[in-house]
Order: structure tokens, then C-alpha cells, then sequence
């Protein structure tokens, strides 16, 4: 039975000389930090790059890992900075293509039954909602609702990532998910 390496000692033997213990800190994780980074910048182009320019960064800066925080919220965090980087030389982009996706996976994995061309129609017009309501939110609370809701991280490891006491955390999602309401119930009356 072989036992799984922790990410810690995965970093331990790259620090090391070990070649290819980097990469296979990227392969546990790109996945992980490739949604975190579309969550954010709503472009899988944008996402892409910025997931490679997260791990080279992460590779880069490998000696300054001093553990101090789990290495999952080292990877997290650096690809929030880069998610930041990245939207203050674009001027924030407003359109996300986060709403093709949910669209996309809302349809695949639909029952059967539920297929009717009306549900197609209200499912692709709750996303598009959901999206332009996640999409106008401030930074600060779109990267919390990002990492709670799409990444499923806990409110430690949010913390850890983004470098902010617990209680901020909290205080922002529950704050995001006023604003995610009001704008929902906003778009809910347009659309009516």
C-alpha cells in the first residue's frame, strides 16, 4: 500500500534537487487553481495564463516557502495575485465566460425530464443572472464568493490564501451574499 506525500514533503524533496516533485505539485493542483482563477477572471484564456503565470511564480519564489501556511493556501494566494494583476491591467473585465460554463454543465447534467426547451431557456436565464450578479460585485467580495462557493474552500483556508483574519472573511461572504440577493432580486424584477 503506498502512502500519499503531503504537499509539504513534496515541496521539501523540490527544495532538494528532486525534478519532478514541482510537477507533480502542479498536477495535484492546477485543476483546483485553474477554477479559482476562472471563478475570478470569468475568461478561460485569461484563466489559463494566469494559472501557468501562478505555478511559475510558485516555482520561482519555492525557496521563500518557509510552511508557515499549508501549501494549498501558498498556491491560492498566489493566484489571487495574479487574478488582481491581471484585472487592474485589464480594467476589470464586466463579461465572464464563467456564464458559458454553468450554462454548459447546467444543460449536460439536466435530467432527462427536465430538458424541455422552456427549462433550457429559464436554467440559461438563471446563470446568466447568477453571473452578471457575481460579475458586479467589488473584488474583495467576488474572490470570497469565488473561493466559498465554486471552490468549496473553508473559511480557514480563504483566510490563509488571501492573508485576512477569519472574522473578514465571514463579514465579506455574508456581505457578498446580501449584495448577490439584492442584485438577483434586482434582476428578477427586470427580467418580469
Amino acid at each position: 500500500m503506498e502512502t500519499v506525500a503531503s504537499d509539504e514533503t513534496i515541496v521539501e524533496r523540490a527544495l532538494t534537487g528532486d525534478a519532478d516533485a514541482f510537477g507533480e505539485i502542479v498536477r495535484r493542483w492546477e485543476r483546483r487553481i485553474f477554477a479559482l482563477t476562472y471563478g475570478m477572471l470569468g475568461r478561460e484564456e485569461d484563466a489559463r495564463d494566469a494559472t501557468q503565470e501562478t505555478f511559475l511564480a510558485a516555482f520561482r519564489s519555492l525557496r521563500g516557502f518557509r510552511g508557515e501556511a499549508k501549501v494549498s493556501s501558498w498556491l491560492h494566494r498566489i493566484a489571487v495575485n495574479q487574478c488582481i494583476t491581471r484585472q487592474r491591467r485589464a480594467k476589470v473585465r464586466n463579461e465572464s465566460a464563467l456564464e458559458d460554463e454553468q450554462e454548459k454543465n447546467a444543460q449536460r447534467f439536466a435530467s432527462p425530464h427536465s430538458r424541455s426547451p422552456l427549462r433550457l431557456v429559464e436554467v440559461s436565464q438563471e446563470t446568466q443572472a447568477v453571473r452578471r450578479a457575481v460579475n458586479s460585485l467589488p473584488l474583495d467580495l467576488r474572490q470570497v464568493i469565488v473561493m466559498k462557493e465554486f471552490e468549496e474552500l473553508t473559511f480557514r483556508e480563504i483566510a490563509d490564501a488571501l492573508e485576512l483574519p477569519l472574522s473578514t472573511v465571514k463579514s465579506r461572504l455574508y456581505t457578498a451574499m446580501k449584495q448577490l440577493q439584492m442584485r438577483l432580486h434586482k434582476f428578477d424584477n427586470q427580467a418580469a
